[in-house]
């Protein structure tokens, strides 16, 4: 059935007309590599749409001390992880001397001004100082990403349902039986390592397309930046308990 005859067509129930419109190309004459690098990028930005539609559900789940609820919400999360880093590897295929050619007319735009991909950070668990004053440096921090920071971290959630349960961070690792707190506490550290993941395969992109020392784009440090964010951890206290109890680190 057509749309003229009042039935949801799969063009009209996912918008292609307006989605396959919205690859506008900067380069004059049109590189043959800019709409790659477009399509990886809006992508990558419609699973962060999605990965913080699973973080609000977590969240939620783990406010309502709901383990196995959040349990399920953890390994959609992780998927999802996995689906965002692998979607990278496309970009591995755009020599630096292809990207050159129309890296100009990327003007000031810098994967750290996706405000989704800050929200997600805010949300999993950063609150550096480092971390508020870069968001802070051009301007009002934006209300999706304060939104995420006026709410407790995961770490801290986590916590607030061991203590709803009566058992310590030490407890759930030190004892013999696969508990429901158990499980998702290593949920929590597979969705941290998925994210350094992620963070890696991007330090090793940008030196591969721009080399490990060149500035990103719109004035950022470019590798050398990401670099340093690659060790950084959303569960601290997790790691180090289990690090504890299991003599390892």
């Amino acid at each position: 059935m057509s749309d003229s005859e009042g039935g949801v067509t799969y063009p009209s129930y996912l918008r292609l007309k307006e989605l396959l419109a919205l690859q506008q190309t900067r380069s004059t004459p049109t590189h043959p590599d800019e709409l790659l690098f477009i399509i990886v990028h809006q992508a990558s930005e419609l699973w962060f749409k999605v990965i913080l539609h699973e973080l609000d559900q977590l969240v939620a789940h783990m406010t309502a001390a709901d383990a196995l609820a959040s349990l399920g919400s953890l390994k959609r999360l992780n998927g999802l992880m996995g689906i965002v880093s692998q979607s990278l590897t496309a970009l591995d295929t755009l020599p630096p001397q292809r990207f050159a050619e129309f890296r100009g007319y990327l003007g000031t735009s810098s994967g750290s001004q996706s405000e989704q991909f800050r929200a997600i950070e805010a949300t999993s668990g950063m609150r550096e100082a480092h971390f508020v004053q870069a968001l802070s440096e051009h301007g009002p921090i934006p209300a999706l990403v304060q939104r995420a920071l006026d709410r407790p971290t995961l770490q801290a959630l986590y916590e607030a349902m061991l203590a709803k349960a009566g058992v310590t961070l030490e407890g759930v690792y030190a004892t013999k039986e696969t508990t429901p707190l158990f499980m998702l506490a290593e949920e929590l550290l597979e969705y941290e390592q998925g994210f350094a993941k992620w963070r890696f395969l991007h330090v090793q992109l940008v030196e591969r397309i721009i080399g490990p020392m060149t500035g990103g784009t719109g004035g950022t440090l470019g590798a050398k930046y990401l670099q340093r964010t690659v060790n950084q951890r959303f569960f601290p206290a997790l790691w180090a308990v289990r690090a504890k109890v299991y003599g390892a680190g």
